[in-house]
Protein backbone atom coordinates (compact mmCIF):
# COMPACT_ATOMS: atom_id res chain seq x y z
CA UNK A 1 0.00 0.00 0.00
CA UNK A 2 1.14 3.31 -1.09
CA UNK A 3 0.17 6.99 0.23
CA UNK A 4 0.17 8.92 -2.65
CA UNK A 5 0.34 13.01 -2.52
CA UNK A 6 -0.32 14.55 -6.31
CA UNK A 7 0.22 17.79 -6.94
CA UNK A 8 1.09 20.23 -9.87
CA UNK A 9 1.66 23.58 -10.58
CA UNK A 10 3.60 25.15 -7.69
CA UNK A 11 5.30 28.16 -10.29
CA UNK A 12 8.10 28.34 -7.75
CA UNK A 13 6.11 27.96 -4.61
CA UNK A 14 6.40 25.84 -1.49
CA UNK A 15 5.07 26.21 1.80
CA UNK A 16 4.50 24.75 5.37
CA UNK A 17 0.85 23.91 4.27
CA UNK A 18 2.35 21.73 1.56
CA UNK A 19 5.00 20.51 3.35
CA UNK A 20 2.57 19.14 6.25
CA UNK A 21 0.97 16.71 3.48
CA UNK A 22 4.15 15.78 1.99
CA UNK A 23 5.30 14.60 5.40
CA UNK A 24 2.15 11.79 5.76
CA UNK A 25 2.75 10.58 2.55
CA UNK A 26 4.68 7.71 0.99
CA UNK A 27 5.87 8.90 -2.24
CA UNK A 28 5.08 12.09 -3.69
CA UNK A 29 3.76 12.91 -7.47
CA UNK A 30 4.57 16.48 -9.03
CA UNK A 31 2.80 16.80 -12.55
CA UNK A 32 5.05 19.57 -14.10
CA UNK A 33 5.25 23.31 -13.96
CA UNK A 34 7.81 23.24 -10.91
CA UNK A 35 9.33 26.40 -10.92
CA UNK A 36 11.85 26.42 -9.12
CA UNK A 37 14.05 24.07 -8.10
CA UNK A 38 14.38 24.59 -4.43
CA UNK A 39 10.56 23.23 -4.84
CA UNK A 40 11.52 19.85 -5.75
CA UNK A 41 14.44 19.51 -3.02
CA UNK A 42 12.41 20.65 -0.32
CA UNK A 43 10.00 17.65 -0.93
CA UNK A 44 12.74 14.94 -1.71
CA UNK A 45 14.38 15.68 1.50
CA UNK A 46 11.19 14.23 3.24
CA UNK A 47 10.30 12.17 0.50
CA UNK A 48 10.72 10.19 -2.76
CA UNK A 49 9.23 12.31 -5.55
CA UNK A 50 8.46 11.23 -9.12
CA UNK A 51 8.25 14.28 -11.36
CA UNK A 52 8.01 15.88 -15.11
CA UNK A 53 9.00 19.11 -16.34
CA UNK A 54 6.33 21.44 -17.13
CA UNK A 55 6.02 23.96 -19.66
CA UNK A 56 7.66 27.03 -17.38
CA UNK A 57 10.54 24.90 -16.50
CA UNK A 58 13.89 25.75 -16.93
CA UNK A 59 16.45 23.83 -18.84
CA UNK A 60 17.77 22.68 -15.37
CA UNK A 61 14.37 21.11 -14.36
CA UNK A 62 14.13 19.32 -18.34
CA UNK A 63 17.47 17.71 -17.16
CA UNK A 64 16.59 16.23 -14.14
CA UNK A 65 12.46 15.27 -15.11
CA UNK A 66 11.43 13.92 -17.99
CA UNK A 67 8.82 14.82 -20.13
CA UNK A 68 6.55 12.02 -19.64
CA UNK A 69 7.32 9.54 -16.48
CA UNK A 70 5.85 6.09 -17.01
CA UNK A 71 5.83 3.37 -14.16
CA UNK A 72 4.13 0.95 -11.86
CA UNK A 73 3.07 1.83 -8.58
CA UNK A 74 1.76 -1.61 -6.86
CA UNK A 75 0.07 -3.46 -9.68
CA UNK A 76 -1.22 0.08 -11.11
CA UNK A 77 0.77 1.55 -14.24
CA UNK A 78 0.45 5.22 -14.07
CA UNK A 79 1.40 7.55 -16.81
CA UNK A 80 2.44 11.14 -15.62
CA UNK A 81 3.10 14.10 -17.63
CA UNK A 82 2.46 18.15 -17.97
CA UNK A 83 0.35 18.39 -20.95
CA UNK A 84 -2.12 15.65 -21.50
CA UNK A 85 -5.54 17.08 -21.84
CA UNK A 86 -8.63 14.99 -20.47
CA UNK A 87 -10.74 12.37 -21.47
CA UNK A 88 -12.29 13.51 -24.91
CA UNK A 89 -9.64 16.05 -25.70
CA UNK A 90 -5.90 14.59 -24.86
CA UNK A 91 -3.09 16.79 -26.32
CA UNK A 92 -2.48 15.78 -30.03
CA UNK A 93 0.94 14.58 -29.35
CA UNK A 94 -0.09 11.54 -26.97
CA UNK A 95 -3.25 10.59 -28.19
CA UNK A 96 -1.95 7.98 -30.00
CA UNK A 97 0.01 6.41 -27.52
CA UNK A 98 -2.64 6.69 -24.88
CA UNK A 99 -5.15 4.90 -27.36
CA UNK A 100 -2.70 1.91 -28.29
CA UNK A 101 -0.96 1.81 -24.14
CA UNK A 102 -3.00 3.07 -21.85
CA UNK A 103 -2.06 3.13 -18.33
CA UNK A 104 -4.66 2.55 -15.57
CA UNK A 105 -4.28 5.91 -14.18
CA UNK A 106 -3.45 9.19 -16.28
CA UNK A 107 -2.34 12.58 -14.47
CA UNK A 108 -1.55 15.45 -15.97
CA UNK A 109 -1.19 19.66 -14.50
CA UNK A 110 -0.94 22.97 -16.86
CA UNK A 111 -4.68 23.76 -16.68
CA UNK A 112 -5.20 24.56 -12.74
CA UNK A 113 -8.14 23.26 -12.82
CA UNK A 114 -8.61 20.36 -10.83
CA UNK A 115 -10.91 17.04 -12.78
CA UNK A 116 -10.72 13.74 -11.43
CA UNK A 117 -12.79 11.71 -14.44
CA UNK A 118 -12.88 8.04 -15.43
CA UNK A 119 -12.32 7.82 -19.12
CA UNK A 120 -14.70 4.46 -20.57
CA UNK A 121 -13.36 4.46 -23.67
CA UNK A 122 -9.95 4.04 -22.73
CA UNK A 123 -10.49 2.42 -19.18
CA UNK A 124 -8.09 4.09 -17.41
CA UNK A 125 -8.80 7.24 -14.28
CA UNK A 126 -7.27 10.88 -15.18
CA UNK A 127 -6.49 13.26 -12.75
CA UNK A 128 -5.69 16.18 -12.97
CA UNK A 129 -4.74 17.91 -9.27
CA UNK A 130 -5.07 21.79 -10.40
CA UNK A 131 -2.42 24.32 -9.08
CA UNK A 132 -1.10 24.30 -5.40
CA UNK A 133 1.27 27.44 -6.24
CA UNK A 134 -0.11 30.92 -5.95
CA UNK A 135 0.60 31.96 -9.78
CA UNK A 136 -2.18 31.22 -12.07
CA UNK A 137 -5.64 31.94 -13.34
CA UNK A 138 -7.17 29.63 -10.38
CA UNK A 139 -8.14 31.15 -7.20
CA UNK A 140 -8.19 28.02 -4.46
CA UNK A 141 -4.54 25.92 -4.42
CA UNK A 142 -5.34 22.42 -4.46
CA UNK A 143 -4.10 18.99 -4.21
CA UNK A 144 -5.04 15.35 -4.30
CA UNK A 145 -4.58 12.36 -2.28
CA UNK A 146 -4.71 8.46 -2.78
CA UNK A 147 -4.22 5.24 -1.89
CA UNK A 148 -2.72 2.48 -4.39
CA UNK A 149 -3.45 -0.92 -3.04
CA UNK A 150 -2.23 -3.61 -5.12
CA UNK A 151 -4.48 -2.61 -8.89
CA UNK A 152 -6.42 -0.73 -6.78
CA UNK A 153 -7.05 3.25 -6.56
CA UNK A 154 -8.34 4.32 -3.61
CA UNK A 155 -9.40 7.00 -0.69
CA UNK A 156 -9.16 10.17 -3.39
CA UNK A 157 -9.40 12.96 -0.95
CA UNK A 158 -9.12 16.90 -2.57
CA UNK A 159 -7.41 19.22 -0.56
CA UNK A 160 -7.81 22.49 -0.63
CA UNK A 161 -4.92 25.18 0.72
CA UNK A 162 -7.32 27.86 0.42
CA UNK A 163 -6.93 31.07 -1.66
CA UNK A 164 -3.67 31.58 -3.43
Amino acid sequence: MKKILLLSDTHSHIDEAILKYVNLADEIWHAGDIGNLDVTDAIKKIKPLKAVFGNIDDAKARLEFPLHNRFMCEDVDVWITHIGGYPGKYNPNIREELQQNSPKLFICGHSHILKVQFDKKLNLLHMNPGACGKSGFHTVRTMLRFVIEGDKIKDLEIIELGNK
